[in-house]
Parts: structure tokens; C-alpha cells; sequence
């Protein structure tokens, strides 16, 4: 995850589709809340709003989330790359863990068939926008596109221990056969 890609060419465009991903979610999550207001948190009744169906814990936590992404979209640099790699990971779980329970006591957001999959889509945008959205000055490109065409490795890493001393090559000797 270190040596991903700096400035990278659709890295505008990854933000762009993460952006409007924030606010699908965040329209989803205000409509929802207009629409469940004053029936159960965790109600189970078959409301739908924008093609999938909801209950007013879900709207909440989609209006917040959203909010989120949008904000974080908005200011760009590198501070939208931390929450889409966060959100892209989250939408991932949360449309597995929710598919699992689907048919549950336990399935409290309301989810069906079709909102896991719009999860493992929006999954799939952040993680995309998370992956290519990292952004820094020309040094650090340099840098990062030396050391993917074989040169040496710009960051430092903790695990990194003293440098091996270099050993000159030893002389191949012939191929011995062990049963010869």
C-alpha cells in the first residue's frame, strides 16, 4: 500500500465517481429519513426510496456517512484518499455481513438482495478512489516512478533493520551431480 501511485492521470476522475457515490448516499439517507420518520428505528417495513429499501436507522447512518464522503471529496488532497479506502472497506463488510443475515432477526437496516450489491459497488468506487487518489509534489513522483522502474525505495520503513553488507559474488562452480 506504500508505493501506490502519485498524481495519478484519472485520479480526478476516481474522485469525481467517489464523489457522486457520497452523494447518491447522502440523497438515499436524507429521502429516507423524510420518508421512515416517526416509524420504528429499526423497523422492517417495506419502505424504498431511490430503488432500495430502508428503515430510519439505515437513512440516519447513510445521511452521516455520506455527509462524510462528500466532505472528504470536497477537500481533496490526501484526506479523501483515507476515507475512501476506509468507506470502500466498510461498504465491502457491511454488504457481506448483511447478505449473511439477510434473512434474519438480525438483519436491523432493512437490507435486500439489491442493497448488498449497491454496497459491494460503492465498495468497489471507494476502494478505486482510495487506491488511485493519492496526490503529492513532483519530488515524491520522481521519486515513487524511480523506484518502480528498479531503483532504490523512497520510504523507510520501520521494519527495515541495518542493511545487509554487500557480498561479492562467488565463483559458480560446476554443476555436481550427487549420485554421479
Amino acid at each position: 500500500m506504500l508505493h501506490l501511485p502519485i498524481n495519478h492521470p484519472l485520479q480526478p476522475l476516481y474522485r469525481t465517481l467517489a464523489g457522486l457515490a457520497g452523494a447518491y448516499i447522502l440523497a438515499f439517507g436524507i429521502i429516507g429519513i423524510v420518508e421512515t420518520w416517526g416509524t420504528p428505528f429499526f423497523g422492517r417495513q417495506p419502505t424504498w426510496v431511490l430503488g432500495l429499501r430502508t428503515n430510519l436507522a439505515f437513512s440516519v447512518l447513510s445521511t452521516v456517512v455520506g455527509a462524510i464522503v462528500v466532505v472528504g471529496a470536497l477537500i481533496g488532497r490526501n484526506v479523501d484518499r483515507f476515507i475512501n479506502m476506509i468507506a470502500g472497506v466498510v461498504f465491502l463488510f457491511a454488504g457481506l455481513i448483511m447478505l449473511a443475515l439477510l434473512h434474519t432477526d438480525l438483519n436491523l437496516l432493512n437490507f435486500t438482495v439489491a442493497t448488498c450489491i449497491m454496497s459491494f459497488i460503492f465498495a468497489l468506487v471507494f476502494g478505486l478512489a482510495g487506491l488511485y487518489g493519492r496526490v503529492g509534489d513532483p519530488r515524491e513522483v520522481r521519486a515513487e516512478e524511480s523506484f518502480r522502474h528498479g531503483g532504490y525505495d523512497p520510504i523507510r520503513h520501520t521494519w527495515q533493520g541495518k542493511p545487509m553488507p554487500h557480498r561479492p559474488e562467488e565463483p559458480e562452480e560446476p554443476e555436481r551431480h550427487r549420485f554421479a
